[in-house]
């Protein structure tokens, strides 16, 4: 893909359906008594590969586009797959999926493609075997392929030393089987769509401060599942508006949970012109239009108990940094060496590229502001947040930007590169 500079952004867009939500509607639906009806999918390749899993269980899925009906096989309604359980790329169907296999009355095999093999299970092997899970890499270095053994599993408390919702949802989807009580505490909380769905569905549960609390279920009720727009996918518009001059976007019906929200309070302390105008939402979860016109940025630090709140915008937020005046430290991020892609050296190695003043820490990373970017050839690691950033960058930089692997952008946001086009002046 080759981006240019482009002369502003206007107009409006509505971005795909919320990523976590889908992928969680799939699996509650699957488990669920009835038909679960899910309006807003997100129809990007790691939301197909969750229905793709299920579907191997024998659960019926019906996907109509815009509308995915769930047929559900209640929670102990799943079959045997007769195939390997292929993920693709996606992290969430690979964790939270296990947490729902430890407890089957089957074996099953799962694994993806290259990256996936790459990405650390190890941080869901331990709690899912606390709970007396019968789970192992098929290798021994604690990645995909995963070998699980379904069993009987038992109520446990788990500190978890990072906070995920992935790591966290894991071993809640476990909690559905257990013998007794099962709670999770993380250092920060991380988004809490599983809780707020696990509600819906009939689920006991609370949260306390940074501990949620769950006890077992007898049996799940399908539901309808409107599904808001994805706050990432959204972030690139107003990245793309703040930093580019004559812009003006609207993203419509845009997620605004307060565990996702972190980059509109990093919008607003770094001076952009954002407004918020909150609209109707569903299953706990709020929803906002949002505008964002070109803004005079200065830097900022970001960091502490705002990153499990944006640590998927990490990149993007980069991009911002760059155009900002002064200095922008992110730190305590060191969960971006474990996603798609190990992202601090990716995006400091491809910002330095296109001639910015930036440099990698442990924990994140220290950006100068103000610098001219230029293009580059970017290769974005088959990470689709990396491609996206850097087309953001690119629409901003002097010269030819050329993004390798720039098809990977399908994981998300299939019309991301149209909807720009479209936008763009």
């Amino acid at each position: 893909m080759i981006i240019n500079k482009i002369n502003g952004l206007s107009g409006e867009v509505t971005v795909p359906g919320d990523k976590s939500i889908s992928h969680r509607s799939i699996m509650l639906g699957s488990l669920a008594k009835g038909t679960t009806e899910v309006k807003g999918f997100l129809q990007g390749a790691d939301c197909l590969s969750s229905i793709s899993c299920f579907s191997k269980m024998g659960v019926e899925i019906e996907n109509k586009g815009d509308i995915v009906l769930i047929h559900g096989r209640g929670l102990r309604g799943l079959k045997e797959p007769a195939s390997t359980l292929d993920v693709g790329n996606s992290g969430t169907t690979t964790r939270l999926m296990s947490g729902i296999l430890a407890a089957q009355n089957f074996t099953s095999r799962v694994t993806g493609d290259a990256s996936i093999q790459k990405r650390p299970m190890k941080r869901i092997i331990t709690p899912l075997s606390m709970m007396g899970a019968d789970i192992k890499s098929e290798f021994g270095n604690d990645c995909a392929p995963l070998i699980i053994n379904g069993t009987s599993l038992r109520g446990i408390h788990y500190d978890s030393p990072v906070a995920s919702a992935q790591v966290k949802s894991a071993v809640l989807f476990a909690g559905l089987y257990a013998d007794g009580e099962t709670s999770v505490t993380e250092p920060a909380v991380s988004r809490n769509h599983t809780e707020l769905m696990f509600e819906e569905y009939g689920v006991d549960i609370k949260c306390e401060g940074k501990t949620v609390v769950m006890k077992p279920a007898d049996e799940l009720h399908a539901r309808k599942v409107i599904v808001p727009g994805d706050i990432s996918s959204a972030t690139y518009f107003i990245v793309a508006a703040a930093i580019t001059p004559n812009s003006c976007v609207t993203i419509r019906n845009v997620g605004i949970n307060p565990t996702r929200d972190g980059i509109i309070e990093v919008c607003r302390m770094m001076g952009a012109n954002i407004t918020i105008e909150k609209t109707s939402g569903d299953i706990g979860e709020p929803t906002a239009d949002i505008t964002v016109s070109t803004s005079s940025l200065k830097g900022c630090t970001i960091g502490g108990d705002i990153i499990p709140t944006l640590i998927d915008e990490i990149p993007a937020i980069a991009i911002l940094a760059c155009f900002a005046d002064g200095e922008t430290i992110i730190k305590d991020a060191q969960e971006l060496k474990v996603k798609e892609s190990n992202r601090i050296d990716v995006v400091v190695n491809n910002l330095k590229a296109m001639g910015a003043d930036i440099e990698a820490t442990d924990d994140g990373m220290i950006i100068s502001g103000g610098k001219v970017l230029h293009g580059a050839v970017i290769d974005s690691k088959l990470d689709h947040r990396i491609a996206m950033s850097f087309a953001i960058a690119g629409m901003n930089a002097d010269g030819e930007t050329e993004i390798l692997g720039s098809e990977c952008v399908d994981i998300s946001y299939p019309e991301f590169y149209n909807d720009i086009k479209r936008l763009s002046k």
